[in-house]
């Protein structure tokens, strides 16, 4: 019999079976959801945020970057080149707000290879910040974990006084040349060129770094200019300085920039007439469009303004006579030197210009140094001030007669002044009332008469005046007189367009009788300019013209031979008119006429045989000495003066002249101040008669400029430098 056996199922087994399509189920559950939420996430981002992350992605900053342009040149009355510019190669670089200082750095050692840079002086600060940059993990190391803890500015002021003496002794040549060139990059604001190097760059370094430039993001070669000055020392106090790169803005002006739209590394006129003119002469930034991505990288750049050179100025100077006038200075400086009691004597000045449009011709001063030497002055024709002397008693007249003290046909005695209690006063050619004479306005001035002008301010001053007797009157006459002389010029700014003018100083008015010495010019005191602008009033007929440098404004030539064509004529500026009649102007011209044709001039020795008809008044100051030699503060000494205008009839040119502490006192007047004045006139007539001859004519259109062979050749010599 056969036996069928069946085996019993196993009961675990079965159990295990069971339980694993279950779990697989759980698992491809799962799955299932995931992929579905994954499948909803990535329909939502793709349908309902899809343009938001698109614009993000493609989100960029349009950034503008200003770059400087050529500034603006500068030319005499006659096209003369005075200062230029010379082409400078340069490499720069350009940060955005973006750039992070570890990238800064890399550029930096990667520049450190291509260009030489001597490390300059840096400061502790400057180390410490590099120190830190190139150690960051052994800085941050050296941080406590509350430290670490503080907010960024003051994490890196903990982290920049833990940077002993010793960490900056380590570093070596290498890390304070690459520290250099990481101050320079970083030295001005974000997305505004910051020069890397701009001196003696050659042309090895600009192929460099030209070849390199996808390797150095931010880093370009480009062209930078200096002034150069064609003539060296003439009117080079007057032109002024503009600023480095690495100066920027000048601080004391660098709020007014910033808020003008300037960056602070950019170049400035620093002072005098490139400070001035600053907004003529900058020009206009080029301008270019960077488009940057959201990283800070450069996607492209558009130029959007080519910019535009500096406008030119062309000065009311004349070079040629400006020069000869310099000359004529040091020649009678030395003169003088040679008399003596001259040993205080070291300077002069001479301010010339058009009565009529308040054209400055010549603004000339010389000072001689203590080794032999002579130095540019000019600006102390308008920055310093001196007791003038009898120059002015043509104000003293006009201001008598202004305040009805006196009229046009006063007579006085000229006679000894004095009061009781003090010392008589007297003109100079009656000192004991020998040479008493009866004297009208022209006669005054013709022989220059100090009795006259004292009793002119006696009767401003509404005083009657007795014979050793006192002098009762109000110490307001101060501002009487003062008044009227500002209208002349004397004593306020002469609004000439250069800064830092002087005004002069005041005496103190503590005593009436000085009245008598204000009147003779002995007491207050004026600047050469000041003096200069009142001859001109005297020679135009009463009107006080503001003094220019400015003649013209031009544009930028497109040649460098040629001038641009022109943009602006300056027009006078009347300040104020006199308000007396023309025949009281013309009295006081009567008597500066006397002054150098009278048979008493005091001048007439010196211009009676001139070709050229002048008029002026000549002027003495008994003043105190405040100038530079220690030791001899206060000692007496004799200032001399000289004001006129030429030629009489229609006059073209006026002048001051102005020699301060010529000879002290108890020595021998050489007057120089006389012959600095006739050899003026003389080389202006000289040079008129020369430019009639040879018929230039000046044109608004190609005009040359008419010293390019001297202007390359300073430009060259600076090019050296």
């Amino acid at each position: 019999m056969k036996l069928n056996f069946r085996k019993k199922k196993d009961p675990i087994k079965k159990k295990k079976r069971a339980v694993i399509p279950l779990r697989l189920n759980i698992l491809f559950f799962v799955i299932f959801i995931l992929f579905s939420v994954l499948i909803l996430r990535l329909g939502i981002v793709q349908i309902v945020q899809g343009d938001t992350y698109k614009r993000q992605l493609e989100e960029t900053d349009n950034v503008t970057v200003s770059k400087n342009v050529p500034r603006g040149v500068i030319f005499d009355r006659n096209y003369n080149l005075l200062v230029g510019n010379t082409a400078v190669k340069t490499i720069t670089y350009t940060r955005s707000e973006k750039t992070k200082t570890s990238e800064i750095l890399q550029v930096a050692k990667k520049l450190d290879k291509m260009i030489k840079v001597e490390p300059e002086k840096l400061t502790e600060r400057d180390l410490q910040d590099y120190w830190i940059l190139t150690h960051e993990k052994e800085s941050l190391k050296r941080l406590s974990a509350k430290e670490k803890n503080l907010d960024s500015s003051a994490m890196y002021k903990k982290q920049v006084k833990d940077v002993t003496k010793k960490d900056l002794d380590d570093l070596s040549t290498d890390d304070k040349r690459i520290a250099t060139i990481y101050k320079k990059m970083t030295s001005g604001y974000a997305m505004t060129e910051s020069i890397v190097k701009g001196k003696d760059v050659t042309d090895e370094e600009i192929a460099r770094v030209s070849e390199n430039l996808e390797k150095l993001p931010g880093v370009d070669t480009t062209t930078d200019w200096n002034r150069f000055y064609t003539y060296d020392e003439t009117l080079r106090s007057i032109l002024g300085s503009v600023s480095s790169a690495k100066e920027g803005l000048p601080k004391e002006k660098a709020e007014y920039y910033l808020s003008q739209g300037y960056s602070r590394n950019d170049r400035v006129g620093k002072s005098y007439l490139e400070s001035e003119y600053q907004s003529i002469l900058a020009g206009q930034k080029s301008q270019s469009e960077s488009v940057m991505d959201a990283q800070g990288n450069i996607i492209e750049t558009v130029q959007k303004t080519e910019g535009s050179k500096g406008k030119d100025l062309v000065l009311s100077v004349d070079l040629d006579f400006q020069r000869a006038v310099e000359e004529i200075l040091r020649n009678n400086i030395k003169r003088g030197k040679a008399a003596s009691g001259s040993d205080l004597l070291d300077r002069a000045f001479v301010v010339a210009m058009d009565p009529y449009s308040g054209e400055i011709l010549s603004l000339a001063g010389q000072k001689l140094n203590s080794d032999g030497s002579f130095e540019d002055y000019s600006l102390g024709s308008f920055t310093t001030a001196y007791n003038m002397g009898s120059a002015v008693k043509g104000a003293t007249v006009l201001g008598g007669i202004m305040s009805d003290s006196i009229t046009r046909n006063t007579y006085f005695t000229d006679k000894p002044i004095k009061f009781k209690g003090t010392k008589a006063k007297s003109s100079w050619f009656n000192r004991n009332g020998e040479g008493t004479r009866t004297l009208s306005p022209v006669g005054a001035l013709e022989i220059s008469s100090n009795s006259y002008m004292y009793q002119v301010s006696m009767k401003m001053a509404g005083a009657k005046y007795v014979y050793d007797g006192p002098l009762r009157a109000p110490l307001t006459t101060f501002d009487k007189m003062r008044y009227y002389y500002n209208q002349f010029g004397l004593g306020v700014q002469t609004g000439i367009d250069l800064p830092g003018e002087q005004i002069g100083y005041k005496g103190s008015d503590d005593t009436v009788g000085k009245i008598l010495d204000f009147a003779i010019g002995q007491y207050d005191s004026y600047t050469p300019l000041q003096l200069a602008q009142y001859s001109s009033v005297i020679a135009n007929g009463g009107s006080r013209i503001a003094p220019t440098m400015l003649k013209e404004i031009r544009n930028p030539s497109t040649s460098g031979d040629t001038v641009g064509s022109l943009a602006t004529s300056t027009q006078p500026k009347v300040m104020n008119r006199l308000g007396v009649s023309e025949a009281d102007i013309e009295t006081i011209q009567k008597g500066f006429y006397a002054v150098t044709h009278g048979s008493s001039g005091t001048a007439r020795s010196v211009f009676t045989s001139s070709d050229y008809d002048v008029a002026g008044k000549t002027g003495t100051a008994q003043a105190f000495y405040d100038g530079p030699k220690e030791g001899n503060n206060m000692a007496d000494v004799w200032n001399t003066t000289f004001v006129g205008y030429a030629p009489v009839k229609k006059p073209e040119i006026s002048i001051a002249v102005v020699v301060p502490w010529e000879y002290r006192n108890g020595y021998s007047d050489s007057k120089i101040n006389m012959s600095i004045a006739k050899e003026v006139f003389d080389k202006y007539f000289e040079l008129k008669k020369q430019r009639a001859e040879q018929k230039k004519e000046t044109s608004h259109v190609n005009q040359p400029v008419n010293n390019v062979a001297q202007a390359r050749e300073a430009q060259s010599k600076q090019t050296e430098k």
